[in-house]
């Protein structure tokens, strides 16, 4: 049984549960206690504050955790990130009043600036040789300089939203953080294993998404032109039809090329075109 340590509530909490089940790792939450084991899968959820995830994996209570990289950087604890999970992206930024004119980084020399993430503004700071207060605030961060308790605020940003209804504007953007899955490194070997199985699934997922599947009708003297057009993951399937100047070809493409690939095959002679989605890819 391996353990994994996941927000016990937020976005990052729903993302991560989509991404288990995404993997086949179904977890029954719905009376969710401090741990929910899944039924078909040797792992278990721990569920946590997302500041406590990283100590709780580097000291073993927890073998891997789910958390975003900025908690981390800033919690600064011995632990390996394992994968980068490509969801819960974000960065953590300074702002200041919209009114105030920004004249760059030395604009901070002297000022206070209020955070949750102190090492991490720390470390920004001293590289770029200001001297700043730094006021640790844990929640409601925006609210600093409209309240006269800083200058000035460095915290997570996303759509940018909170800043603007705080008469905020970002200026530097100092971390770019993601959810990443984290272990202690003391695994056993049966952790090992799973951890093994549950990196085969996440890289199976990950070359499936945005990826449709192709299967058209096609003259096969336009074949070796179609073949160019659909190089696929190695090479297009090509079946014989009853009708001897003709074959089946399938192919998977990025959904992005979709269109573009459609018009080029039917420019040489393809038809009965269908466009299936894609649930998963193993290479």
């Amino acid at each position: 049984m391996l353990r994994i340590a996941i927000q016990s509530k937020g976005r990052l909490n729903e993302e991560s549960t989509a991404m288990l089940k995404e993997i086949g790792i179904n977890i029954d939450d719905s009376k969710r206690k401090y741990l929910s084991k899944a039924a078909n899968f040797p792992v278990e959820m721990l569920y946590l504050r997302d500041d406590d995830i990283p100590g709780v994996v580097a000291n073993g209570s927890a073998s891997l955790g789910i958390v975003g990289l900025n908690e981390v950087a800033e919690k600064g604890y011995d632990v390996q990130v394992v994968e980068k999970l490509g969801f819960g992206a974000c960065r953590i930024s300074l702002a200041i009043p919209k009114a105030v004119e920004y004249t760059g980084v030395e604009y901070f020399e002297g000022k206070k600036i209020a955070t949750s993430y102190p090492k991490i503004l720390k470390e920004f700071l001293d590289s770029k040789g200001v001297s700043a207060t730094i006021e640790v605030i844990t929640g409601s961060v925006e609210i600093a300089p409209a309240a006269g308790i800083a200058d000035a605020i460095f915290d997570i940003v996303s759509s940018g939203s909170t800043l603007v209804a705080n008469n905020l504007k970002e200026v530097e953007v100092v971390f770019e953080s993601e959810a990443v899955l984290i272990s202690g490194g003391n695994l056993s070997e049966e952790e090992q294993s799973i951890l093994a199985e549950i990196q085969f699934r996440l890289e199976s997922a990950r070359i499936s998404r945005g990826k449709k599947y192709l299967l058209m009708n096609l003259p096969k003297s336009a074949l070796e032109e179609a073949i160019r057009i659909l190089p696929a993951m190695r090479s297009p399937t090509v079946l014989p039809l009853a009708d001897e100047g003709w074959c089946s070809l399938h192919s998977v493409v990025d959904n992005k090329d979709l269109w573009e690939k459609v018009r080029q095959l039917k420019e040489i002679g393809a038809e009965g075109i269908l466009v299936l989605n894609v649930d998963k890819i193993i290479l």
